[in-house]
Order: structure tokens, then C-alpha cells, then sequence
């Protein structure tokens, strides 16, 4: 992929833009202006390698701080779709050590630091039109990436392809339900829901209420004549 500046529009080389910062993609194209390139972009990590496969640019200028999928992971899966791919990397002085990481990981031309500047693509430019480095990173992509790229973002996986439960664990030391003891209050009937067994208990708890108060008139009417006759003595 060779980079050429001097052509015609419609052979001039691609730059793709990856920046979810719509004033740094100004500053690099307004930076770039005097090289002829055309300019695709889009904001985040998982469209990039989409744009790359179906455009095939001749460089990449991308952000590491980027949405859905930073700037390293994407750039390795742009050198897994391209051995070829020339990729810039960009990134604020506080990212200076990851940027430097990545970009060798990545097998980067370059990275540069935000905010851009003209004089700052001079600086790099050798080494971007220079030999593309290897990218070791690309033996760590499953372990950097482990999702399932296939599957999209907020896409939730069918239920067929759930995997299944399998049998669940016991319920810790409890015994199975079938060798429970019978919930039977001591010394009484079992309680039934039923009509029937409701209606001999009630007209149960209606003879155990009279007895009582037959006692405790009893009580009473003893009590009182006692009271009355309980000093007269025997005849």
C-alpha cells in the first residue's frame, strides 16, 4: 500500500479516521490538507475494522481512547484483515506509555500526540512511509478480546443457543420432600382445607365453649351459696 500525495482525486490514497472527537478529525485533515488524501472516518473501535475491510484505505489514523473497542484491540484486528494495514496511532500525553505499548503490539508505523499538528506528521512521516513492523500482539487477540466479535453490541443470544443447565445442586442437608414428617398438630385431627372437616371442627370448638361456660356458671352459683349458707352448721 503505498502512500502518494501528488495525484488526481480520484486516485488519491484513503485515509481512514477513527476519533469519536469531531474537532481532532478537523485538526488531522486540516493538518494533512496539503497531501491530497481523501478522508472516511467514523467514531469508534468496531465500525473501524468494518470501514477497513470494505475500503481498504492506505493508512489509518486512529484514537487508543475510543468507543465499543479501544484503538489497540482495533488495530489488531485491522492486521488480522490486513497484514498491510499502515496505522497510525493517537493519544494524549497522560497515554504516552500505552500508546508507545500499543503501538508496538499493534506493529504501528507511528503514534502521535494530541492535540495534532502539521509539524507533528512531519516529524513521523518517514516512519510512516517506511517498512510496516510486525505486530506480536496479534498471538494475544482471544485473550485482549474474548467476546464473541459476531455478536453485537447490546444483542442479546437466542435461548436455543443458551447452553443448558444441567442438573441443579442439592438444597445444602435437607432431606427430600417425600421423607418429611406429615405436618399433624399432636393429639389432634389433621387439618383439612376441605368444607367438610371446617365444619366439624367449628361445631368441636362450639361444644368445648359451652362446657366451659357451664363450668364456670357452675363456679359461680357455688361461690354464692356459700356465701350464703357456708357458716350454718351441719343438722
Amino acid at each position: 500500500m503505498g502512500l502518494v500525495t501528488d495525484v488526481d482525486d480520484e486516485n488519491a490514497p484513503i485515509i481512514l479516521l477513527v476519533d469519536n472527537n469531531p474537532m481532532s478529525r478537523r485538526r488531522i485533515e486540516q493538518s494533512l490538507k496539503t497531501k491530497e488524501f481523501v478522508f472516511i472516518s467514523c467514531e469508534d473501535g468496531d465500525n473501524a475494522v468494518d470501514v477497513y475491510s470494505e475500503n481498504m484505505p492506505d493508512l489509518v489514523i486512529m484514537a487508543l481512547d475510543i468507543p465499543s473497542m479501544d484503538g489497540h484491540v482495533a488495530a489488531l484486528e485491522i492486521r488480522e484483515v490486513d497484514s498491510e494495514a499502515r496505522i497510525i496511532f493517537l493519544a494524549p500525553a497522560r497515554l504516552a506509555r500505552l500508546a508507545e505499548d500499543a503501538a508496538y503490539s499493534a506493529g504501528a508505523v507511528a503514534w502521535i500526540q494530541k492535540p495534532v499538528t502539521a509539524s507533528l506528521f512531519d516529524e513521523v512521516w518517514d516512519k510512516v512511509l517506511g517498512p510496516i513492523p510486525e505486530a506480536p500482539g496479534l498471538e494475544d487477540l482471544d485473550k485482549l478480546y474474548p467476546e464473541n466479535l459476531d455478536l453485537k453490541k447490546g444483542q442479546l443470544p437466542e435461548i436455543g443457543d443458551l447452553p443448558p443447565l444441567g442438573d441443579l445442586p442439592p438444597l445444602g442437608d435437607l432431606p427430600p420432600l417425600g421423607d418429611l414428617p406429615p405436618l399433624i398438630p399432636s393429639n389432634s385431627e389433621p387439618i383439612s382445607v376441605g368444607s367438610e372437616s371446617i365444619e366439624k371442627t367449628a361445631k368441636s370448638l362450639k361444644r368445648k365453649a359451652f362446657f366451659l361456660t357451664v363450668i364456670l356458671f357452675s363456679g359461680l352459683v357455688g361461690g354464692f351459696l356459700w356465701s350464703i349458707f357456708g357458716d350454718i352448721p351441719y343438722l
